[in-house]
């Protein structure tokens, strides 16, 4: 039988785990649909705040159809001086960074995209729902290779130039040789019953290891030129009774941050590892399913009821914890100079004083919603919209 992917909300879900496991041996949830119960957990109205910055457009494109139809996050990549987008309906797209000015575009056709962006080394990478990866020229937009995983990719691809690594949602890390798309190695762990819909977007680290996390909320370290495993440590362990209680992944983005990679899990906890050991650095309890940003000394989280926190580093000091947005599916947070950014279901942008927490800007940059993670580049935060909005901020 073939698992299909359906929002559902957070009311019915261990009768509703009960029901699919009978008929599936995995079921994908996606929890920023959990809003959608109003009873439940009703979002946040947005209050009036003190605006004491404004968000001015610096440059605007088109992408597409955006995240389409599916629950998506198809997020940009910057490398250098380009930045590099893709739809859900098969468009990539190149464009100067400062300018946003279309560099080139490529169409697929009859390929609906489901991961990506990746881009390194004069490479531009998706994913996609027919259990391929992509390949293109950065600066021509030319395919280069297809490579073939073993199913659905829902994150970016990741090249250090010898390889690419992909993460699948049946719970393989694979590797391609970036030359060609022929498969180097294959990772394999065991998937839950139950997962998030999502996987954790790969990290290759300067001394060539592949750092990933995966839905048993395990982080694996193995080494990218062969696949041979270094470490394991867990991020979460299970509990609860139903299977719903016991959902534990680790689809955060990875951070890297010198010799420590930083990692969260659903239900778990925020952590730092040693890259080279898997040495647990620090760690406190915390459920996100974003990814972390840092600065000012903090590490900065958003919660999976939407709260944004600020923890001191290398403790469990909270410095501040903003609930004004609460449950409205917030983005991972993005610091970009004194502030901190987020967007929301609706598609505003908030802009989060780093020192207080406070709320000090807003803007709204596409009503149907922005699901994936804000970049900043060259002092400018860059939006990716579901209805294919790609347009660059400046804070003034």
């Amino acid at each position: 039988m073939k698992c299909t992917w359906k929002p559902v909300t957070k009311a019915g879900l261990a009768p509703l785990a009960l029901l699919f496991l009978s008929g599936c041996s995995i079921v994908n949830l996606n929890p920023a649909t959990w809003f959608a119960d109003e009873e439940v957990n009703p979002p946040a109205e947005l209050q009036s705040i003190e605006t004491e910055v404004a968000l001015r457009r610096v440059w605007s494109a088109g992408i597409g159809n955006g995240q389409g139809s599916d629950y998506f996050e198809l997020a940009p990549a910057i490398d250098g001086e380009r930045i590099f987008a893709a739809s859900e309906d098969g468009n990539v797209y190149g464009l100067e960074l400062e300018s946003g000015d279309v560099i080139w575009r490529t169409r697929l056709d009859d390929e609906a995209i489901t991961g990506g962006v990746g881009a390194g080394n004069g490479l531009v990478l998706v994913g996609t729902a027919n259990a391929e990866v992509i390949s293109f020229n950065q600066f021509t937009g030319e395919e280069l290779w297809r490579g073939a995983v073993t199913s659905e990719v829902l994150s970016p691809p990741q090249t250090n130039g010898d390889v690419v690594v992909a993460q699948t949602v049946d719970g393989k890390l694979i590797a391609l040789d970036a030359a060609d798309g022929s498969r180097r190695w294959i990772y394999e762990t065991t998937l839950p019953a139950l997962t998030l819909r999502g996987t954790n977007r790969p990290v290759i680290t300067p001394q060539g290891y592949v750092i990933a996390g995966f839905s048993n909320g395990t982080l694996v370290s193995v080494a990218a030129e062969d696949g041979i495993w270094r470490w394991e440590e867990r991020i979460a362990i299970p509990e609860g009774r139903y299977d719903i209680e016991r959902v534990i992944d680790a689809d955060g983005d990875l951070q890297l941050d010198g010799n420590r990679v930083l990692a969260s899990s659903y239900q778990g906890n925020v952590m730092a590892f040693d890259t080279a050991t898997g040495r647990i650095v620090w760690g406190m309890e915390a459920s996100s399913y974003h990814g972390l940003d840092q600065g000012f000394g903090n590490i900065y989280y958003s919660s999976d009821d939407s709260h944004v926190v600020a923890v001191r580093d290398n403790s469990n000091e909270i410095v501040w914890t903003n609930e004004d947005l609460s449950h409205r599916a917030l983005t991972g947070p993005r610091t970009i100079g004194n502030y901190l950014a987020v967007a929301d279901f609706e598609g505003y942008v908030h802009v989060i004083s780093q020192i207080d927490g406070r709320i000090v800007g807003r803007s709204r940059i596409d009503s149907d919603g922005v699901r994936a993670n804000l970049l900043a580049a060259n002092g400018r935060l860059i939006v990716y919209g579901n209805s294919g909005t790609l347009m660059a901020l400046a804070i003034d």
